[in-house]
């Protein structure tokens, strides 16, 4: 079916324009006057002449999505949602994808909709013409759609979808949450330092200087380090994002990606906070892909690509590798010392009650908690910490200021 762009005039005046489908320039502006629309300009962006020309559409559409964002966690959670709900009210596939292009807000998703209502269209399945699209949508969003697809309980696998990138969204915010706090603070104290060094204490020193005054064992070492900082920082700037770029690319390959997230999940104070998070994530994904049909092997390839985490991504797969020996999932995960014991015991005792999946969404819940609870006790340290550094760097400043002006007036 064509696909025609255009712009509009609303009942209230209001210019508006994008695109929409129809057999035929004339059905698109029925279409659009059925919504009290006024066309003012229209032109065909796709025609159906033959597969050829809707193949090299697609392939335009998805290279130009390449160089763009895909929508946020949340986004895409609100639109899994609206979609279950269609299908669950009994709408037809082709319909529902209509539905949601029409009322799609971010255009890169309503074209990316059109695309793969087309596809469907042409006679592929839901699973095959989302995985055109990964950007959008992931290796776990697609096998899950795939599943449904085949136990025909779409629209349930789809509220799962949704529950899902719900609670990832809400976990990658707390973690977001609690780092951004001492970030914030440690970027203002930073610039507030190097104002003060930068510009207040060298005025005051010429001052010193040139009233011929000796300046105190403290002020020369302020002194030394406000030179030092003036002369050589665009020196310290191009060092450090040369830094940056070459642990970037360092961090590119594999052996040094394992051994950073290795010591992400060690390190003091974040450590415990990425460990939960890493581990929840873990059970939540897995839980997920278990109820939607998936077998367990093919739901663990899925969740190494997802866990965001090097070392956890080498212990699923050494997980993987147990189970096709004859294991089973709860021993690999006693052994691996990345997951707790408590976690090992529980997923063997899911196991062998054949309630794998609620055990596993026991611990995501719990670990859940936990990291709430991290948090809180995360914030409750860095903000006083944070706050005698810089008190005490800048009460050092103001004492190397003070020093020579109280020496000075004869105090």
């Amino acid at each position: 079916m064509p696909i025609f762009e255009y712009r509009a005039l609303t009942v209230t005046g209001e210019a508006k324009k994008g695109i929409i489908d129809a057999d035929t320039p004339r059905a698109a502006r029925d279409k659009l006057r059925v919504d009290h629309m006024h066309v003012t300009d229209m032109r065909e962006v796709m025609e159906a002449r033959g597969q050829h020309r809707v193949q090299e559409k697609k392939k335009l559409l998805q290279l130009e999505f390449q160089f763009r964002r895909g929508i946020s966690t949340r986004d895409l959670a609100t639109f899994t949602r609206q979609f279950s709900t269609l299908l669950k009210s009994g709408i037809q596939l082709a319909d529902a994808l209509n539905a949601l292009v029409e009322q799609a807000a971010d255009r890169r998703l309503e074209q990316v909709l059109r695309v793969v209502k087309e596809e469907i269209t042409s006679g592929n399945n839901l699973a095959e013409s989302l995985a055109k699209h990964p950007r959008y949508f992931s290796d776990l969003y697609v096998n899950m759609v795939r599943a449904g697809e085949a136990s025909g309980t779409l629209d349930v696998v789809l509220t799962r979808i949704a529950d899902y990138l719900q609670k990832q969204a809400s976990l990658k915010s707390k973690v977001i949450s609690a780092i951004t706090y001492p970030c914030i603070m440690m970027t203002v104290a930073t610039a507030v330092v190097i104002f003060l060094m930068s510009y207040v204490v060298p005025q005051i020193t010429q001052v010193l200087l040139e009233r011929g005054q000796s300046l105190p064992f403290l002020t020369q070492i302020l002194k030394s380090i406000s030179d030092f900082v003036r002369t050589f920082w665009p020196v310290m700037l191009g060092m450090g994002v040369g830094v940056f770029f070459f642990i970037k690319a360092l961090l590119a390959t594999e052996a040094a990606r394992l051994r950073f997230d290795s010591f992400l999940l060690r390190m003091p104070i974040f450590g415990q906070l990425f460990s939960k998070q890493a581990i929840s994530r873990f059970s939540l994904t897995f839980s997920t892909l278990l109820k939607s049909g998936l077998p367990a092997l093919d739901a663990l390839k899925i969740v190494a690509l997802v866990v965001n985490n090097a070392r956890l991504t080498q212990v699923i797969n050494d997980i993987h590798t147990r189970i096709m020996e004859g294991a089973d999932i709860a021993t690999p995960i006693k052994r691996s010392k990345v997951f707790p014991p408590m976690v090992g015991y529980m997923v063997s005792v899911g196991e062998q009650s054949g309630q794998l999946e609620e055990v596993l969404d026991r611990i995501a819940e719990s670990y859940e908690e936990e990291m709430d609870h991290a948090i809180q006790r995360l914030t409750a340290l860095l903000e006083p910490v944070i706050i005698i550094l810089l008190a005490v760097v800048v009460g050092f400043i103001i004492a190397a200021v003070l020093l020579p002006l109280l020496n000075f007036q004869g105090i």
